[in-house]
């Protein structure tokens, strides 16, 4: 988690800023820092949260996942407030979506790979 928020301002701070990137790419810089944090959401909660929770049933990361989005729903709607000095954008909360459904398939996959699987007797 730390290192993603790292990476996230190091993209926002440093690339952007100071950076020459082509026109055609500033899109797809402009939500990098949304994509690749709410992909990494699912991943964070359960580093930061593993005394409170765990993430062991998919039921635990489908809640762990709508929990995460609808923050960061609500943070993109605080930024319509003009005293945080910050601009709303809807293709900001497309981004988060998408990278919460790729963060949410990607953990799933590993959680599947990582249980033991259980044989019954017949």
């Amino acid at each position: 988690m730390i290192i993603g928020t790292l990476f996230i301002w190091s993209i926002k701070f440093l690339i952007r800023p100071f950076v020459f990137i082509d026109p055609a790419l500033k899109p797809l810089v402009g939500l990098a820092p949304n994509l690749i944090g709410s992909f990494l959401l699912p991943f964070g909660a359960c580093w930061f949260f593993q005394r409170i929770f765990r993430l062991e049933t998919t039921m635990d990361l489908n809640i762990t996942c709508c929990f995460g989005l609808l923050l960061v729903v609500i943070n993109e709607y605080l930024q319509l407030i003009p005293v945080f000095g910050r601009t709303f954008d809807y293709l900001d909360i497309l981004s988060s979506v998408v990278g919460v459904f790729l963060g949410h398939l990607y953990f799933k996959r590993l959680m599947t790979r990582s249980m033991p699987v259980t044989v019954q007797a017949s």
